[in-house]
């Protein structure tokens, strides 16, 4: 493959900072003659109506923040729980990212029981993904598709060996609790000193 070489002063805008004389940030580069005193104050802090969960490394909240998705249900749980944990620590993000998860679970619901169905593949973006990525959308339906048909595969298997058994579910734990309780506790040899 043959490297292409380009000529600067065909490509508009190419190299328009070269000249110091033209570069808009060329004055304060040059900054011996200031005085170089930072006169910055703190902006006034943000008011919350809701609850916001803040890093345990940090004294204060920062002066902006986002209040559009409060904490709330088992995600919410899960969110407190992970500010207990310091960014360093990995639980933090793991509990993090668990609780995004299971905040999609709850606004699925959440729309189910308000009366509308969500449109999955759409907010997932698939129809995306099939004009740019028909690769990657198959594959990912491949491996989605083998996972879920050996999940169905390994229940009915263990489905049909109960049925074989004679056992349904009641059975097979009543059966388990009577061999527990027949199980005799081990007698010891009597020792004489």
């Amino acid at each position: 493959m043959a490297t292409l070489i380009i000529d600067p002063e065909s490509v508009p805008g190419w190299g328009v900072d070269a000249d110091p004389e033209n570069d808009p940030t060329y004055p304060y580069r040059r900054r011996e003659n200031d005085d170089h005193k930072a006169d910055a104050t703190r902006p006034p802090a943000q008011h919350s109506d809701v609850e916001i969960l803040q890093s345990i490394e940090y004294l204060r909240r920062p002066a902006v923040f986002g209040t559009s998705t409060p904490p709330s249900g088992l995600s919410g749980m899960v969110r407190r729980g992970a500010f207990r944990w310091s960014e360093s620590n990995w639980l933090h993000w793991l509990l993090l990212m668990g609780a995004d998860r299971i905040n999609v679970v709850e606004g699925i619901v959440a729309d189910v029981s308000r009366g509308k169905v969500p449109n999955i593949p759409a907010e997932m973006g698939m129809s995306a993904e099939w004009e740019h990525n028909k690769k990657g959308l198959a594959t990912t339906a491949g491996v989605a598709l083998v996972a879920t048909g050996g999940l169905v595969l390994l229940l009915g298997r263990r489905r049909k060996q109960r049925q074989r058994a004679g056992l349904s579910e009641e059975a097979g734990e009543t059966r388990r609790v009577a061999v527990v309780s027949r199980v005799q506790p081990r007698k010891e040899p009597a020792t004489s000193l």
